[in-house]
Parts: structure tokens; sequence; C-alpha cells
């Protein structure tokens, strides 16, 4: 979390969102993290322009920051997703 800065950490859980929205509309889950990235990067890139940061530098941080964004969206409905699995697991045992 270091690495994301703490304005835009506000967009890992609007790509979870963003994911689930994708996953609901039927597309395919292999493309689902692609779809993240990009929405990441645009958000990120809208983000910085906002900010006030010259072109190069606005493009830079935002596709960074984007990816940050989404690889831990990604990371995050992952793990959940395992201790969901885990949990119900350790029910069928029972």
């Amino acid at each position: 979390m270091d690495y994301i800065k703490p304005e835009l950490l506000i967009l890992i859980p609007v790509l979870i969102g963003i994911g689930k929205a994708a996953k609901t509309a039927g597309l395919k889950p292999n493309f689902i993290p692609l779809a993240l990235i990009l929405a990441g990067v645009g958000l990120a890139i809208l983000w910085t322009f906002a900010e006030g940061e010259t072109t190069a530098q606005a493009v830079f941080t935002g596709v960074v920051q984007g990816v940050l964004a989404a690889l831990a969206a990604t990371g995050a409905h992952q793990n959940a997703k395992q201790i969901k699995d885990c949990i119900e697991e350790g029910k069928d045992h029972e």
C-alpha cells in the first residue's frame, strides 16, 4: 500500500465493483483483470490531470497507479474468494 497514493486508494473498492459488474454482465473471467487494469489506468490518468500534473507526468503516474490499484483489487478479490472457499470447505467436513 505504500506504493499507491493515499488519495487513489479509493480506486481499489471501485475496481472491485467494476469487476463484479463485468462478471455479472457476462465478461469472461480471464478478461476481468485486463478490464480492471484499463479502468484503473483510465481513472488514475483522469485524477492526475485533474490534479494539474503535466501531460507526460499525468500519463506515467496514471498508468503506474492504475495498474497497482487494479492488481490490489484483483488480489483482494482472490484473497476473499479463497477465504470463503476455505470456510465453506470446513463446513463440509463437520
